[in-house]
């Protein structure tokens, strides 16, 4: 028997970093098509699929203005990035047979749709993956922020941060030993123990708005896919 999956409706977060692959810099076609195809598999359960990817492997605004760079050119540049990535996975998408649409929060008309809420909507309810780009469009707030917004704005039923570790641990697993993951939290357990998931700004949109988050490993085939179906993986975040 077909498995049935848990949600209609989803975001996805992707990191920036996520597209390098074992590169220091820049987009490593192997990583994208991978990306690509795990989307897709969850496209064909017939789930309708918006994205944000984030830029930090082209430019990171909040690096360019800790070397002395105004922060709002800064993170301008930042949002640019995050349109080559965002164009590149579309890309990705399209040969792999899914329909996508790049609509982006700067308006560049000849690469990409401006961002129109109802026409987002619109694009979802007829099977085409939507990727919001250029974050909000404006500088100092971060892309974990533009994904719960328009996670938000679109009615997603829950936002996937597909990342490079495997859930939230209580402090770093990289230099901890003893670090531990949470299997599931409260969002106010994570503003109290200020634990880094998101930035606050996006933990306090979500918790404010309901909108369950759920962080796993991305490079872990069928990740997506698992989540989709409702299988335990990762951390959940949610109100309770």
């Amino acid at each position: 028997m077909e498995k049935k999956p848990e949600f209609k409706r989803i975001l996805i977060k992707l990191s920036g970093e996520a597209l390098m692959g074992n590169q220091g810099f820049g987009i490593t076609p192997e990583m994208i098509h991978y990306v690509a195809e795990e989307i897709a598999k969850v496209y064909r359960l017939g789930v309708e699929i918006s994205v944000v990817v984030g830029g930090g492997n082209i430019f990171r605004g909040v690096a360019g203005s800790s070397a002395g760079m105004d922060r709002t050119s800064a993170d301008n540049m930042g949002m640019l990035a995050t349109v080559i990535n965002s164009l590149a996975l579309c890309d990705a998408l399209e040969k792999c047979g899914v329909p996508t649409r790049v609509q982006s929060a700067i308006r560049m008309d000849k690469i990409a749709e401006p961002f129109i809420r109802r026409k987002a909507i619109r694009h979802l309810e007829k099977g085409r993956v939507v990727i919001f780009a250029a974050g909000t469009g404006n500088p100092y707030f971060t892309t974990d922020t533009a994904a719960v917004l328009r996670g938000h704005e679109t009615r997603a039923q829950i936002l996937f941060k597909a990342t490079q570790v495997d859930g939230v641990y209580d402090k770093d697993p990289v230099v901890h030993n003893d670090a531990v993951r949470f299997d599931e939290l409260s969002y106010m357990r994570i503003i109290e123990k200020q634990l880094h998931v998101m930035d606050m700004t996006a933990i306090s949109l979500a918790m404010e708005h309901d909108l369950p988050l759920q962080v796993f490993d991305l490079h872990k085939a069928d990740n997506i896919y698992k989540a989709v179906l409702g299988e335990d993986i990762g951390t959940r975040i949610y109100n309770k």
